[in-house]
């Protein structure tokens, strides 16, 4: 703690807010290469959370480093960075109540070791999104492989920049789940989770 930093404690807690939500506070991690869907799944499960009253927020790389995380580049120190400031932010969401769903790349084992022991003792679901390079880059809407390819952008994941893929993620979602099969596999694994009180 910073000296003269003296938080506030207040009195309505995390715990309250889960007993007035009627449902836990977790975090819901999505991970895999740069067009694998982790945000078209996430945007998915968020539906059908909203649709049962669960509260819920999305945390999405490109909008993150559109704001809060502005001014980072792709350096394997600012991708550091940016996932100290991603999990902080899941953080404090999730002591308002919700169920934060976060889609980035994050390529490295550390980092996402990071967000789990940051938000401890919230639970963390990590959700490995197991798309081969071959089908991202068919995917790719952003043109961002064919730049890497080319030699016009550094440090993209998968083709100059490595990605440690999760050794035993709680999901793997592979190209042979659909969208809502995608969903209903994470789903599954957080139902119980949501509702142990």
């Amino acid at each position: 703690m910073e000296p003269n930093i003296f938080p506030y404690k207040f009195n309505i807690t995390q715990s309250d807010r889960n007993l007035l939500n009627k449902h836990n506070s977790l975090l819901v991690w999505f991970t895999g290469l740069s067009g694998s869907g982790k945000s078209t799944v996430a945007d998915a499960l968020e539906q059908k959370l909203y649709s049962e009253k669960i509260r819920t927020f999305i945390l999405d790389g490109d909008n993150m480093r559109g704001r809060l995380c502005k001014g980072l580049d792709f350096s394997e120190e600012d991708r550091a960075e940016n996932i100290r400031r991603v999990a902080e932010t899941a953080n404090l969401l999730l002591k308002s109540g919700a169920v934060v769903l976060a889609s980035f790349v994050s390529p490295y084992k550390k980092d996402r070791e990071y967000v789990e022991k940051t938000i401890k003792p919230n639970i963390f679901v990590e959700v490995y999104m197991n798309i081969g390079l071959d089908i991202c880059k068919k995917r790719d809407k952003k043109g961002l492989y064919k730049l890497a390819e080319s030699g016009e952008l550094k440090n993209l994941t998968g083709v100059n920049a490595p990605y440690e893929a999760p050794e035993n993620a709680d999901v793997e979602i592979t190209e042979s789940d659909s969208v809502d099969g995608a969903v209903e596999k994470i789903y599954l694994e957080i139902k119980d989770k949501l509702y142990q009180f």
